[in-house]
């Protein structure tokens, strides 16, 4: 018998089957449940700028699509973001900006902390646990200027001293 994804056998032995089915699960959910869970970073917009602040508009950080979908970030999706101009760091939400227009538009309360031309650094963590990082690689976005796609990477080489 079909039952969405799972194949569950009626005769002879389909017991079994589910019970070994049932305890698959249940290993899966134990070890997602109680493995420790580490908060890493999920994606990164480096360096953009800033191309409007708009203290009266609703919404926090418009983001052009385009970054938006290479990032992997969501709409409504909490970010942080830091100013390399003048040290601020604040969270807020991500909006869809025009796509291919290179926005980033701070938006709300937050237009206190950035202005147009500022340098942002816009990151969002995700927790994940010991399973699921093993195949675990953020999305490192490198824009140029004008907010346009230079790279996408995965690694941060490690500082020399």
């Amino acid at each position: 018998m079909q039952h969405a994804a799972w194949t569950i056998c009626t005769g002879p032995g389909g017991f079994i089957v589910q019970r070994k089915i049932a305890a698959i699960i249940a290993a899966r959910f134990f070890i997602s449940f109680t493995a420790m869970q580490r908060t890493l970073l999920k994606s990164k917009l480096h360096r953009v700028r800033v191309t409007a602040s708009e203290l009266e508009y609703e919404g926090s950080c418009a983001i052009d699509e385009l970054l938006l979908e290479a990032a992997d970030i969501r709409e409504y999706e909490r970010i942080e973001i830091y100013n390399v101009n003048n040290g601020e760091r604040f969270a807020t939400y991500a909006i869809r900006g025009q796509k291919g227009s290179g926005m980033i538009s701070v938006n709300g309360a937050a237009a206190r902390k950035a202005a147009v031309g500022d340098i942002l650094i816009i990151a969002t963590y995700s927790v994940y646990n010991e399973i699921e990082l093993a195949s675990f690689e953020p999305k490192l976005v490198y824009v140029d200027e004008k907010n346009r796609i230079k790279r996408i990477g995965a690694h941060i080489p490690a500082q020399a001293a």
